[in-house]
């Protein structure tokens, strides 16, 4: 299975506009369409659209959709160079749009290779404990992807004291689904798992915005989400997140702005 047939994605007869049917299975708990499943699907109708492979894409929410509506998702290409395409990807709902995305795709010949940042130190996926805040009866996009705690404060038990540094760490897995551009934008939307674990308190937090950037599509069977809080002010937070292999080779890098809410 692709990543595309995850979500349920569908190619129409134009080449440059696709749709995406708002089920429970791509959906959060509360019953609107994950942000993360919007930039998968504009990843892979981007990618399909131009044939090329993802470098960056970055989607603004602005709206959501809710079962059992359907999204169309149309592709725009304004500039195809020899290696880099310009591109981008707006999702609506009838006249209402839910998203936008901006991307650049493409390859480009270049001996030197090196990566400069460093994994974490956290123990292997299956010595993890999984994620313990997750209620598995109600059907959503997190029920059918695994999540192990590597670093953090998950769950109910957060005393309020505020973390040294703002880190935290999932290993993270979507079964029978290889490692795409794709698969790793609905992954890296789960930056905002960490501002609760950093202020140590249970939260609210919906995404303003989602940029990844691709550095290289490696297979592996868990992706260690190494996730970074930079600050919390006036009601926004703002993080970033490390994709890593289960061997420490880095395959992307994402970024958020959010809106945090309390609980009550």
């Amino acid at each position: 299975m692709d990543i595309g047939s995850f979500l349920g994605l569908r190619a129409t007869h134009n080449r440059h506009r696709w749709i995406l049917p708002v089920e429970k299975k791509v959906c959060t708990r509360g019953g609107f369409m994950f942000g993360g499943a919007g930039l998968a699907a504009a990843v892979a109708a981007l990618e399909s659209t131009s044939e090329r492979n993802l470098v960056w894409a970055t989607a603004q929410y602005l709206s959501f959709a809710k079962p059992p509506s359907i999204v169309d998702i149309d592709v725009t290409i304004p500039v195809a160079g020899h290696n880099t395409t310009q591109a981008r990807a707006i999702g609506h709902v009838l006249d209402s749009e839910i998203f936008t995305v901006n991307a650049a795709l493409g390859d480009r010949p270049w001996p030197d290779a090196r990566e400069w940042a460093v994994a974490p130190t956290v123990r292997p996926p299956l010595e993890c404990p999984p994620m313990p805040d997750l209620d598995t009866s109600l059907e959503s996009i997190a029920t059918r992807i695994e999540f192990r705690v590597a670093n953090g404060r998950y769950g109910e038990e957060r005393d309020g004291t505020h973390s040294t540094d703002g880190r935290s760490a999932l290993w993270t897995r979507i079964p029978d689904i290889p490692v795409s551009a794709g698969s790793l934008a609905i992954i890296a939307d789960w930056v905002p798992s960490g501002v609760g674990q950093a202020l140590g308190r249970m939260l609210y937090v919906s995404s303003l915005d989602n940029t990844l950037r691709i550095v290289q599509v490696l297979q592996t069977d868990w992706v260690l989400c190494d996730i970074r809080m930079h600050a919390v002010r006036n009601g926004y937070a703002h993080g970033a997140m490390h994709l890593w292999t289960e061997s420490g080779d880095l395959l992307a890098t994402a970024s958020q702005s959010m809106v945090v809410r309390n609980r009550d």
